[in-house]
């Protein structure tokens, strides 16, 4: 019996490099896009700024102001809001690249799976920066300032004003990645949809115990983070026990 030759080196390594470059090339276009679209915005920085503000500023007390305790801070904090705004608004073209680099080594059903998950957890990541801006703000701000005590001015410093935003932005975002996370734990067969329904009581303590670690120490905004988190659960156990079947056993996916 004639033995197999033997695959040259250079060839053996071939498929790696060509994965490490195809994976060079996503990541420069991402890094192109993000500067792109910071370009674009930089001139506007001000503008985002003041946006971001006009929840607070509109539950200031007449002849309040925002403050800047740093030389630099006028200058820094529109350039950093600018650059996360530069990213968020990135996302989409940042998961079409991973899908692009990932989707050639997937199975036609994991296709079908993954694509509609990026979109969909998108989607929810948007809507919860959404909410937090329109429906959290306006509240947990009207109550901050409503409970200075007398003689007390409130000045925000624009720094730790964004740093406090830009926190509520990614905690009430990924809040809201919850029915994502639940069709994923069924559909993968880690937990039933009847089984994670049981559990119910254990989610709603957790939901609080999240809103009050991911939110500040006061009432309002934990209750509004904890109670869509809730929601959002319920929402995905629809979605699991309508869409998150698991694959029959012992059928083999056929790659394309």
């Amino acid at each position: 019996m004639s033995e197999t030759p033997e695959v040259p080196e250079e060839q053996q390594g071939q498929p790696l490099i060509a994965h490490l470059l195809e994976l060079r090339e996503r990541l420069l276009h991402s890094v192109l896009c993000v500067l792109l679209v910071f370009l674009c915005l930089f001139w506007f920085a001000n503008d985002l700024y003041a946006w971001l503000a006009r929840p607070l500023l509109e539950k200031l007390p007449a002849g309040a102001s925002m403050i800047a305790t740093e030389v630099a801070a006028p200058f820094l904090a529109p350039f950093k809001l600018t650059l996360v705004v530069s990213i968020f608004l990135s996302v989409p073209f940042l998961l079409y690249q991973a899908w692009a680099f990932i989707a050639p080594g997937l199975y036609r059903h994991e296709r079908r799976l993954v694509l509609p998950l990026l979109v969909s957890s998108t989607v929810l990541f948007y809507l919860g920066i959404a909410f937090a801006y329109f429906v959290v703000f306006p509240l947990i701000f009207a109550f901050f300032t409503s409970t200075a005590p007398s003689g007390v001015a409130v000045m925000t410093d624009i720094s730790r004003y964004l740093d406090f935003v830009l926190k509520l932005f990614f905690a009430f975002g990924l809040a809201f990645e919850v029915p994502v996370a639940v069709f994923l734990l069924a559909r993968t067969g880690v937990i039933s949809a009847d089984d994670l329904a049981a559990k119910r009581p254990y989610v709603v303590v957790a939901s609080f115990v999240i809103g009050m670690l991911l939110t500040p120490p006061d009432v309002i905004s934990q209750v509004l983070l904890a109670v869509p988190i809730w929601l959002l659960f319920e929402l995905g156990l629809v979605m699991a026990r309508r869409f998150g079947g698991s694959r029959r056993g012992g059928e083999e996916p056929t790659a394309t």
